[in-house]
């Protein structure tokens, strides 16, 4: 069983709390993780590339030269994959990468990602995230105070529209909800602070998932 100290915005340590042994048991799925993470890689990916193939390149409507007496190979268009600005064979056109898992995946693949944070040590527990001023100067006093560094993702049960505007323009911190985080956004980071409200309700939200 995993036990968390809980910390205060000012980095003391306020208690402790129990994590549920049967969503973070520590055990964490490399291959489905893999599969995760290309999937909601994938799932980024615009697809808007494209070349154009010996019928999108203009001009070669007429053939360059006679069929015989040249000396030359026959030639039927100058658009032909073989010359110079002619068509592309087999190059990418625009088209979706999208694709979806299995929701209890989805599950597995989240709680296996907070595990291996949790192995690691890399996880801390707030009893509340509040910023009242919305100022982003007020923000770096609290990641001064839990001694974060590199990326870090705060995950909060409430929405405080102060709060989002504190930490927008620092590059190396993300704000999501306890409903809107998956694997990957765990993944991506080095540091997770977590709510005591937030990590109840994703706790819930896990047990559920998999049952």
């Amino acid at each position: 069983m995993f036990t968390l100290s809980i910390y205060n915005l000012t980095g003391k340590e306020t208690g402790n709390i129990d994590l549920d042994k049967k969503v973070f048991d520590g055990k964490v799925n490399v291959p489905l993780l893999h599969q995760i993470v290309v999937m909601y890689q994938a799932n980024k990916r615009q697809g808007t590339s494209g070349t154009k193939t010996r019928a999108n390149v203009s001009g070669g409507n007429s053939k360059p030269w006679r069929q015989k007496g040249t000396g030359r190979a026959r030639a039927g268009s100058s658009r032909s994959p073989l010359w110079r600005k002619g068509g592309i064979v087999f190059g990418p056109h625009p088209r979706s990468y999208r694709y979806e898992m299995p929701k209890k995946m989805k599950v597995k693949a989240l709680i296996s990602s907070l595990n291996s944070r949790l192995n690691d040590n890399l996880v801390k527990v707030l009893e509340e995230l509040k910023v009242d001023s919305g100022k982003t100067k007020e923000f770096v006093q609290i990641i001064k105070a839990l001694k974060l560094e590199r990326k870090t993702l705060f995950i909060s049960s409430e929405s405080q529209d102060s709060l989002v505007r504190s930490c927008r323009n620092i590059q190396s911190i993300k704000l999501k909800g306890s409903k809107d985080i998956n694997a990957l956004d765990v993944l991506e980071v080095n540091n997770l602070v977590i709510t005591k409200n937030a990590l109840e309700e994703l706790t819930a939200r896990l047990k559920k998932g998999v049952k």
